[in-house]
């Protein structure tokens, strides 16, 4: 029998593969099991956003915002080819909250968190502003403020990478079937998808992320229970052609006092969102549906000049948030913080997560580890606050240094291309590019940005299994190609695949 590993993490999301790396880098053995793939659930369907919430102040979460700024900062640091910043256009509509309210958040903001690289908040004439000429001429005064993007797919991905350089296992698309508790230790029961195959693994520690099915692995695969619970939360987001110039982002109120993000996303696109409903059915069936596709558009026209159809939505995706359930009636109102329940009733420790946010990964994985320290004593201190993730080893964390870079690098590579590489590999670029003099290097070309040897880098080294996996979480590239490339690329994807079997 094999020997038992420190830490076996169920759930490939943003917090189970923060804990996977923080926890791997401590020293630990590690296995982490995800039962889709990477990041296909709450971790790709998010706002894409590294950000304080400015929105939580109003419920009097200083805290959570302060230590959300903080992270904000770090997560800079360690990841600047993935995280950058925005600035964001706030338009005062005096019908919803007032001025001088919008004015002592944003102040709060700007101080709460020790903010060092972001520009502050500054007021806006938008009747004079270039910012305020896509906007109804009824909004004539505004505020400007920064917070940051995110690639939420490969944040996760580049989490897990990190995890597996440093000793873990990353199963995904294995399904654990059953955890007990046998002679101090965990026998978890654990089947490969794809071939039916089944194996135990034995753990010192169990760590429950899966997020909107922590519950479900409480109560059905654990055997165990808990006196927390979650709040799912359906938020969902649309893509349109983008309708304004410039690099700036738009947060606006809505007459339920709602804010909606209408971002620039992927050059020429818009991500616009969120919604946020109480959501009951299973977290892999949601999808956006109608009436909140149409109140993301209503949302857009009262502002805009430029008034969105439903046929201007060319893509959308929803979410389930899995909120720590505070007894708060309003969705909106559900706290973004996380709370660790550890159930030791058996001997070995079960740690449950409930709730958390993209912007905090960070911070949840070094206090649960702290949390778990006195089950571990061999594991080594904290260490992931100064360290970068794999692609963000960056000299300053200057992404536009390590962009001009590139481009003596690869004179030959047309611009889009390398920032492509770029803004998904960051220093880990030469891995994919090799020895290429031209395109014709790269191997076969399927559309977009898309070649045959940064698939074949996924598929060898970022687990990447199906032609979704490219196309929706480790890129993006089916935004940009038509369904005839996504139908060959399938094609080609799945004989590629047989072949290297």
């Amino acid at each position: 029998m094999t020997e038992p590993v420190d830490l076996f993490v169920i759930g490939g999301g943003v917090n189970g593969a923060g804990i996977a790396r923080d926890a791997a880098g401590r020293g630990l053995s590690v296995v982490l099991c995800e039962k889709d793939d990477l990041a296909e659930g709450t971790s790709s369907r998010s706002g894409k956003l590294v950000h304080g919430g400015l929105r939580y102040l109003e419920y009097y979460e200083f805290r959570l915002v302060r230590e959300a700024l903080i992270e904000r900062e770090v997560l800079m640091n360690a990841a600047p080819h993935i995280i950058w910043p925005m600035r964001f256009v706030l338009p005062h509509s005096p019908a919803d909250r007032p001025r001088w309210l919008i004015r002592l958040g944003l102040f709060l903001y700007d101080h709460l968190g020790g903010r060092k690289k972001l520009p502050g908040t500054r007021s806006l004439d938008l009747t004079r502003d270039p910012e305020g000429e896509p906007l109804h001429d009824r909004y004539t005064k505004g505020f400007a403020y920064s917070d940051c993007w995110v690639d939420d797919a490969r944040l996760v991905i580049l989490n897990a990478l990190d995890a597996a350089e440093r000793g873990a296992t990353v199963l995904t698309r294995h399904r654990v079937e059953t955890a007990r508790r046998a002679d101090g230790l965990w026998s978890i029961m654990v089947r490969d998808v794809a071939t039916g195959g089944l194996r135990e693994i034995r753990a010192k520690v169990l760590v429950n992320a899966a997020g909107p099915w922590v519950t479900d692995v409480v109560t059905q695969v654990a055997g165990a229970n808990s006196a927390r619970s979650v709040r799912l939360v359906k938020g969902s987001h649309i893509i349109t052609p983008k309708f304004w110039s410039g690099e700036q982002a738009y947060l606006v109120q809505n007459h339920d006092k709602r804010v909606i993000f209408i971002n620039p996303y992927e050059g020429d696109k818009a991500l616009i969102g969120t919604t946020d409903i109480a959501y009951e059915g299973a977290p892999e069936a949601v999808e956006a549906d109608e009436a909140e596709i149409q109140y993301l558009i209503d949302a857009v026209n009262r502002y805009f000049k430029e008034q969105l159809r439903r046929e201007d939505v060319v893509s959308s995706f929803s979410g389930v948030r899995p909120l720590f359930d505070d007894g708060q009636g309003n969705p909106s109102a559900v706290t973004r913080d996380y709370v660790f329940d550890i159930d030791q009733s058996g001997g070995a420790p079960l740690m449950n997560i409930f709730g958390g946010k993209i912007t905090t990964y960070r911070e949840l994985s070094e206090r649960g580890m702290a949390k778990l320290a006195g089950f571990l004593p061999q594991m080594q201190g904290d260490w992931t606050a100064d360290a970068p993730l794999p692609g963000g080893d960056m000299p300053g964390a200057d992404y536009v240094a390590f962009f001009e870079k590139l481009k003596s690098a690869y004179p030959w590579m047309p611009r889009a291309l390398r920032e492509h590489y770029g803004r998904l590999y960051g220093t880990r670029t030469a891995a994919i590019v090799g020895a290429a003099a031209s395109t014709d290097d790269l191997g076969w070309y399927f559309g977009g940005n898309l070649y045959e040897a940064e698939v074949r880098y996924l598929i060898e080294h970022e687990w990447a299994q199906t032609p979704e996996d490219v196309l929706y979480r480790r890129t993006k590239e089916y935004l940009h190609m038509t369904e005839a490339e996504q139908a060959a690329f399938a094609d080609w994807f799945s004989t590629a695949l047989r072949k290297s079997a």
